[in-house]
């Protein structure tokens, strides 16, 4: 699994995340220190995932990947793929119930 595509047509064909699809995602939540706490999908297409407690936009905080690499990490994030673009979706702990609210980038 080498090549990366930051857009995918959505919806996915077959409900699941494509094996190829990119996002931008928090190394800590990569490398397994905390949890997926945040998935969201922009308006654009864009896919990130993040910890929920850690600024992502501080230098080196995340990493384009394959958002496969996340879901072997935490299964309840391959639900995520309905997410429609415009959503993110937040939850307070592993485990608990995924909240969908609208998504906005923190500068909108």
């Amino acid at each position: 699994m080498s090549d990366m595509r930051r857009r995918v047509p959505w919806p996915f064909p077959g409900d699941g995340f494509p094996t190829d699809l990119g996002a931008v995602v928090q190394r800590t939540v990569l490398d397994g220190a905390l949890p997926a706490l945040t998935v969201a999908h922009s308006e654009d297409g864009d896919w990130m995932v993040g910890d929920g407690v850690n600024d992502p936009n501080e230098p080196g905080a995340t990493v384009a990947t394959h958002i496969s690499h996340v879901v072997e990490r935490d299964q309840s994030v391959a639900a995520l793929a309905s997410l429609p673009p415009g959503k993110q979706a937040d939850r307070d702990a592993p485990g608990g119930a995924w909240v969908v609210s609208d998504f906005a980038y923190e500068d909108d």
